[in-house]
């Protein structure tokens, strides 16, 4: 068996880096079946799925209708995946500051802009706009009940927030605020005058780049100030 089959072992020479999607896709899978070499069963997945985004958003369900990959295998890979997503949003985020729309944009664009479904998310930040973390609240089209202000506030909350920026996808490409965009914004906004933790703005987020909501819709942030006053 040539180096090229055992990843594994390239991994251990190489580093990590210089493996392919597939390639680091067979480490987590181990080994694979009688009648589909390991890596061949990497290449299936990825082929089946079309790339490590839309991988990491397949159901243990959805995985285990690829042929070698029982339940035990879909885990290992959804498992493996997510806390690589994870990992990814946290170090060089870290104790970044925030003070212009485009570069709360620069940190959640990757993440929002390539997304066919809705997904709203909330970035925290501390008492120097510096960024904690940030994290998804709701996945789906934006409704009040959907995003509701327990979702977006229990995290800033359990992360000792000092203010929070919204930020959510338009997987159409039209950056456009929705009547439901408007009216969740106001809720939030007015949830956070009541626990002093400020809304700084909420970004509308597309593949022609970006909508800053407090630039374009003052007035509901004038309504938060009277409110918070």
């Amino acid at each position: 068996m040539q180096i090229g089959d055992r990843p594994r072992e390239r991994l251990l020479q190489m580093g990590a880096e210089a493996l392919s999607s597939a390639e680091l896709l067979a480490v987590i899978l181990g080994n694979g079946t009688k009648s589909l070499p390991v890596m061949r069963l990497a290449d299936e997945l990825l082929s089946r799925f079309g790339s490590l985004m839309k991988l990491a958003d397949a159901t243990v369900a959805e995985l285990c209708q690829v042929k070698g990959i029982g339940q035990v295998k879909a885990i290992q890979l959804k498992a493996a995946l997510t806390a690589g997503a994870r990992a990814v949003r946290m170090p060089y985020r870290h104790k970044r500051r925030i003070a212009t729309p485009f570069q709360a944009y620069q940190i959640i664009k990757e993440e929002l802009v390539q997304e066919t479904r809705e997904i709203f998310l909330v970035i925290l930040l501390d008492v120097k706009s510096r960024v904690i973390t940030h994290e998804i609240v709701a996945i789906g089209t934006l409704t009040n009940s959907l995003v509701h202000p327990r979702e977006v506030f229990y995290p800033a909350i359990r992360h000792k927030a000092a203010s929070i920026l919204l930020a959510h996808n338009h997987p159409s490409g039209d950056l456009t605020p929705s009547d439901a965009d408007l009216r969740v914004t106001r809720l939030v906004i007015e949830a956070g005058c009541l626990l002093d933790i400020p809304v700084l703005d909420h970004l509308i987020v597309g593949a022609s780049g970006y909508v800053s909501m407090r630039q374009e819709y003052k007035d509901i942030w004038k309504r938060g100030e009277v409110l918070h006053s």
